[in-house]
This record gives C-alpha cells, sequence and structure tokens, in this order.
C-alpha cells in the first residue's frame, strides 16, 4: 500500500510539471480532498483549499508560470501517509519581484499527504522561497 501511495504522489507531481488542470489533476484527489498551504513569502496568511480551490488554483498557475519541476530530494511512505522533500522551480510567465518574466523562482518544499481511497485526501504544504 504505501509504494502505491507514493506513485500516487509522483505522479500527481508529474501532472502539476506537465501543466494538468480540469479533469486530468481532479482524478488525483479524493472528492472530499483538503489542502493546507502554511504562510510563505508567495502566499503570507496561508491558504486552506478544497478541491474547487485546488483546481482554480492550477488554472491561475498557468497564467503565472510557463512551465514548473518539482525535484524529489527524498520520499518515505507509510500506510496511507507520504512525506516528501522537493526543491521546486517554476519559469515565470509574468515578473514577479526582482524575477523578470522567463526568471526562475525556487522553492524547497516540505509535502505531507494522506490518501485515502487510492487519492489525495488531504495535502500539507511548507513552501520555503528563495527571494524574488
Amino acid at each position: 500500500m504505501s509504494t502505491m501511495n507514493l506513485e500516487l504522489v509522483r505522479s500527481y507531481l508529474q501532472a502539476l510539471e506537465q501543466g494538468a488542470t480540469g479533469e486530468a489533476l481532479a482524478r488525483f484527489f479524493h472528492p472530499g480532498v483538503s489542502q493546507r498551504e502554511f504562510p510563505n513569502r508567495l502566499t503570507p496568511a496561508g491558504a486552506a483549499r478544497d478541491l474547487r480551490a485546488l483546481l482554480e488554483a492550477a488554472e491561475r498557475g498557468q497564467k503565472v508560470m510557463t512551465s514548473q519541476r518539482y525535484d524529489v530530494l527524498q520520499a518515505m511512505a507509510e500506510g496511507d501517509q507520504v512525506a516528501l522533500e522537493i526543491d521546486w522551480s517554476g519559469t515565470l510567465a509574468v515578473p514577479l519581484g526582482t524575477l523578470p518574466v522567463g526568471g526562475t523562482m525556487r522553492a524547497w518544499i516540505g509535502m505531507f499527504v494522506t490518501v485515502r481511497d487510492g487519492r489525495i485526501f488531504s495535502q500539507r504544504n511548507y513552501d520555503c522561497f528563495e527571494p524574488f
């Protein structure tokens, strides 16, 4: 079970890299999914999202980024829990802070996922962005 859950989350990250939105992204999520993004430079107040808000955020992200990459540095899975350390980078479609269009944002992410019925049921992100 743990291996299948880890593969699900890795497939989800690959789909994000490929720009998945709508149903192509929704297929990874349990209908009752909740995502919590803890406060960071990009989202100072943090965020809590349900399925609809996750899909809307993915659509908005397509307007801000031309590409993104999730390099998994470490991953562990036990039962229905998956924990990952990720080196993330994204190429900007719009200027942000001191970064121009085409500039690269970077973040180190701690991601903790709970899987239920073969889908992502909860996701908690701790995103540490490089200055921008």
